[in-house]
């Protein structure tokens, strides 16, 4: 089952081996996967990870994908309505997720995901003084982080971040959180929660010369959420996306 599902998210991605290898040693869970087939063959597919909003489990959706050879079929309607329902009866109070272009947004808003978390984005060049940091492990991220999180933001723990280890680092400052990978002479920051002032100073800590920055704010629409439950609480905030 493992090769095929392999098989079908690299067809969907292009990502390398590395990358399956890594999702696949920290963040599956056969638990969190459902997925169709067609004579013995798996065809549309889908992974999540479990995330939490006012002590209710939300059900974080990754990963959706199709084999090319059967798109245009309404697969990934059937795969998304079945695994609510299986959410559901697994007690998932809501499902969120991340879309990665507008026709998904769009997508998703016939099968009942709302808009409900946007972003603020920003690039930021290496400034004249650095700034303290350490860095952490994911464990220590995940506590730190329900200190910084603004109201209603979704927490992200365990297996997300396990897995976001394996391609970030995480760091903590005197005012601020930051997960983040350096690609070339570039830091992408997956998240920065807490004093987004000290970007310049990151960079000249880090020895790297720009960076894009991802924050909560109003910016870009960035996650869409489908309550499960009628007392399911609404998301404010959902920032650490798997992209």
């Amino acid at each position: 089952m493992i090769a095929d599902l392999r098989a079908l998210w690299q067809q969907a991605f292009g990502d390398s081996e590395e990358t399956l290898d890594a999702f696949f040693a920290t963040g599956f869970s056969p638990d969190r996967c459902h997925y169709l087939t067609e004579n013995g063959v798996i065809v549309s597919t889908l992974y999540w990870f479990d995330c939490q909003l006012n002590g209710q489990k939300l059900a974080y959706l990754y990963a959706v994908a199709t084999d090319e050879r059967y798109r245009g079929r309404g697969l990934a309607r059937r795969l998304m309505t079945q695994t609510h329902a299986i959410l559901k009866e697994k007690g998932y109070a809501g499902s969120i997720l991340v879309p990665g272009s507008k026709e998904l947004f769009d997508m998703y808003e016939k099968l009942g995901y709302r808009t409900v978390s946007s972003v603020k984005e920003f690039s930021s060049q290496q400034g004249s003084a650095p700034v303290a940091l350490r860095q952490i492990n994911a464990g220590q991220y995940a506590v730190l982080r329900r200190q910084y999180l603004p109201k209603g933001g979704v927490r992200q723990e365990g297996a997300t971040l396990d897995f976001l280890q394996t391609c970030c680092q995480f760091y903590a400052g005197g005012d601020f959180l930051l997960a983040a990978a350096k690609e070339g002479d570039c830091l992408l920051a997956r998240e920065l929660l807490g004093n987004e002032k000290a970007a310049p100073g990151i960079l000249r800590e880090l020895g790297i010369s720009k960076g894009q920055f991802r924050t909560p704010g109003n910016g870009r629409d960035f996650a869409m959420y489908l309550p499960l439950t009628d007392d399911c609480p609404v998301p404010a905030y959902f920032g650490l996306a798997l992209d």
